[in-house]
């Protein structure tokens, strides 16, 4: 990656010219994309489903950029959650999914393999499906059937230039649909006027990072200089930011194009904990390097937690946070944070992914990196044919 071109960040103009695929556009579109969701879930009847029992369990088949949706479902849902939900990516469907139980099958385009294979095979079962796919694909068709539910996603998410539209960037016109579902059944709190709260939690956090503010003000600018040039270890501060800190990893890594993992407390503390001793945490600089001799600094570790509003954590939960924020600093690791505002969990989880979604965006242009295309991910496509 090319060094961070701070005077390109700082030019909003620039960086919508810069960002060809209208990606910068898109995120500030997820307000809209809820709204817009709703609807079309009201058209489709998505609370159907609520209509006849409880489902034993729940499976969410969903591949790549939209899985990010059976994480923000599983942590709303809590440990507290009435059902089992389980999590597939690809095949086979666990052999006890029959009548019982509800398939939850995304997918933008309609064809990723593994979620449709996944929902064909629950369809011959006799489960329920519920279906989040584009118009006419093979997903929908299975959504349509008799008993099932389809709904399409949002229409207005598209980057310029004829792409098709990207998962990364119509997460929320993905998730809706789902979340009014398993707030139909009892299964998490998602109302519907909950998710217009999320809208306008969305709304206010595009206009907070949009491109022409100041760098110093915008919070997701403040991110990407932070981590630019950084190995970033996320780490949510439970449960519910576990979502966020995964969401964050992956958008870095996809987006920006930086080598990031993620981990949530308390079961990660340790892991995490352990790397700041380790050859990448130190940012004490060594003043007689010469860099024409000794070469440029190696990179270096950067802590992001992704904390949620105070009054939603425990004490406990809060020391153990500040305990490992405190052991990073004193090792001399960089640390960033973002943190939820009050609200509902899908309010505050809401907050937090959009901010990391700008903030990844924002370090793939300031670096020279289209954040819509990866030759590298292009290949890899063509060689598997």
């Amino acid at each position: 990656m090319s060094a961070l071109d701070e005077t390109l960040l700082a030019d909003g103009d620039g960086l919508t010219g810069a960002d060809e695929t209208g990606v910068l556009r898109a995120l500030a579109s997820a307000g809209a994309q809820v709204r817009e969701a709703l609807d079309l879930s009201a058209e489709a009847r998505v609370a159907r489903l609520a209509e006849d029992d409880r489902p034993r369990a729940v499976v969410i088949a969903a591949l790549a950029g939209s899985s990010v949706v059976a994480d923000i479902v599983t942590a709303l849902a809590g440990r507290g959650c009435p059902v089992p939900v389980v999590v597939r990516h690809s095949g086979p469907l666990p052999s006890w999914v029959g009548p019982l139980d509800l398939v939850i099958a995304v997918s933008l385009s309609g064809r990723a393999p593994g979620p449709v294979a996944l929902a064909a095979e629950a369809s011959r079962r006799g489960a329920r499906v519920l279906a989040v796919a584009g118009e006419g694909s093979p997903l929908a068709e299975i959504g349509a059937r008799h008993g099932n539910v389809h709904v399409l996603p949002a229409r207005g998410v598209r980057a310029d230039g004829g792409d098709p539209r990207s998962s990364r960037v119509a997460l929320w016109s993905l998730v809706t649909p789902v979340l009014l579902a398993c707030d139909a059944m009892g299964l998490l709190p998602a109302s519907a006027a909950d998710l217009a709260g999320v809208a306008d939690r969305l709304d206010a956090e595009a206009e907070a990072c949009r491109p022409w503010s100041e760098t110093f003000v915008n919070p997701a600018k403040v991110i990407a200089l932070e981590v630019s040039g950084a190995v970033p270890v996320v780490l949510g501060d439970g449960d519910l930011m576990a979502a966020g800190a995964r969401r964050a990893a992956g958008m870095l890594a996809r987006t920006a194009r930086v080598p990031a993992v993620s981990g949530a407390l308390p079961d990660d503390a340790s892991e995490v904990v352990a790397t700041f001793g380790g050859p990448f945490a130190s940012t004490v600089e060594d003043v007689f390097a010469d860099p024409f001799l000794d070469g440029p600094p190696g990179p270096r570790l950067q802590l992001l937690v992704v904390r949620d509003s105070p009054l939603a954590v425990s004490g406990e939960d809060r020391r153990l946070a500040d305990a490992v924020v405190t052991t990073a600093t004193d090792a001399g690791v960089r640390v960033s944070e973002v943190v939820a505002d009050e609200g509902s969990p899908a309010q505050r989880l809401a907050q937090v992914i959009a901010r990391v979604d700008f903030a990844a965006a924002y370090l793939a242009l300031a670096s020279g990196i289209d954040p819509a295309r990866s030759p590298q991910v292009a290949d890899l496509k063509d060689r598997l044919g």
